[in-house]
């Protein structure tokens, strides 16, 4: 059994995320920033508790990962506002991987996206280009940790029902990249017992593969 900080608790991955993890007998902290959510945290087995990331230092985050054993990064500013954007996609995440280290818990998981990173190929002008930016920076500047880091990037979410089986770096994402939310949840419990996926980005869709097989598969 494992002490599992996810933040970004509130979140419709982090929430299916938690129930597993907590099923499976690990403790799970969910640190979210609106205390009305700490309900629908409790539910799943987690333990709430306000961290608005946002706005706290290095210092203060560490502090609050101190004692746990694994970290999930599944926040995000939601778009629409680009200076939140870079707020929380980017300069909060790496203040995350800081605080982490900062508080020895070397096991990190990045939740990002399919195509992330700087040939992400998004125009300036579009919508997207900022949570883009933010998040090949803040890839990039896990990569480059000593932490025991995974980034995972699914494809286009759904919210489809989970089918526990997957495809790893589609050979044609052309024929579409969909991922299942719970595909993205099953998979971010699986790598944190699989040492085969630390230092390793991970870009999958739903497919037909059960998920440690297809993470292990060499």
């Amino acid at each position: 059994m494992s002490r599992i900080a996810i933040i970004g608790g509130h979140g419709k991955v982090a929430l299916q995320l938690s129930r597993i993890l907590s099923n499976e007998g690990h403790t799970v902290t969910s640190f979210i920033r609106n205390p009305e959510h700490a309900a629908d945290v409790t539910v799943t087995g987690a333990a709430p508790v306000i961290l608005d990331v946002e706005n706290s230092t290095t210092a203060e985050i560490a502090s609050a990962l101190d004692g746990h054993d694994a970290v999930v990064w599944s926040a995000g500013a939601g778009g629409g506002n680009p200076q939140r954007t870079y707020a929380v996609d980017r300069d909060s995440a790496i203040r995350s991987m800081d605080a982490a280290a900062q508080a020895g818990v070397a096991r990190y998981v990045m939740v990002s996206y399919f195509g992330a990173g700087p040939g992400h190929g998004v125009p300036e002008g579009n919508s997207f280009y900022a949570y883009a930016e933010a998040k090949a920076a803040a890839d990039e500047y896990l990569r480059a940790t000593d932490l025991d880091w995974t980034v995972l990037g699914p494809g286009a979410l759904t919210s489809k029902p989970g089918s526990g089986r997957i495809e790893v770096s589609p050979a044609d994402p052309d024929t579409g990249t969909e991922t299942s939310r719970a595909n993205v949840a099953l998979v971010a419990a699986a790598v944190l017992e699989l040492s085969e996926t630390v230092r390793r980005t991970i870009e999958f869709r739903d497919g037909s593969v059960p998920v440690v097989e297809a993470l292990t598969a060499s």
